[in-house]
């Protein structure tokens, strides 16, 4: 079970003399991770390092830091708080005391982590996207039982033969949108799935 946040979040910390400003956010694209990283960035920082993870897609900046020792630390905190399509970005101020590399480690996973720990939060459900099409009398009692299995109505196309419906539905459901589907038209009408 994964999760997404279900807002920006800000977090703070001093850690011997360095300040370390993070900002979070849930991202639906790597478009929308990169105009965060755009808009967050902080010119006055010494450095402005950032994670992301989407799916199985991810990537992570040092910023001038050692190797290693800021964004794959971060990643590491945001797949550590079961964390996915977020997007993490954290500003250091130099404070006149060198961390070395394990303290800046430690420092921008755990301040990456303490962000993420607290954030309101949206659990990620398995989706699936699917089309089927019925006839105009049957379409208003369709739709109503299509809803009630929780499904998104993404698209209604009406046609010289009917409507067709596309739907976005927690993956879980599938088997029964089938079964209510064929039940409803007498075995005339199977939802077809759009997602490969």
């Amino acid at each position: 079970m994964s999760f997404t946040l279900a807002a920006p979040v800000v977090y703070q910390e001093d850690i011997r003399k360095s300040r370390f400003h993070c900002v979070a956010a849930p991202i639906a694209s790597e478009a929308e991770a990169q105009a965060f990283l755009a808009t967050h960035r902080d010119a006055s920082a010494g450095h402005n390092c950032w994670a992301w993870k989407l799916g199985n897609q991810y990537r992570f900046s040092d910023d001038g830091e050692p190797g290693g020792t800021a964004g794959r630390p971060m990643l590491v905190a945001i797949e550590g708080q079961d964390m996915d399509r977020v997007v993490v970005m954290v500003s250091r101020w130099f404070g006149g005391i060198k961390l070395g590399t394990g303290g800046l480690a430690r420092a921008y996973g755990g301040c990456a982590a303490k962000c993420l720990q607290d954030a309101p939060r949206i659990e990620l459900v398995p989706s699936s996207r699917l089309a089927f099409a019925c006839g105009f009398a049957e379409h208003a009692l369709f739709k109503a039982r299509v809803l009630a299995l929780g499904a998104d109505i993404e698209d209604e196309a009406f046609g010289a033969e009917g409507v067709r419906l596309t739907l976005n539905l927690p993956t879980s459901q599938v088997e029964s949108l089938q079964r209510l589907l064929g039940d409803l038209s007498r075995g005339r009408i199977q939802a077809q799935p759009l997602d490969a």
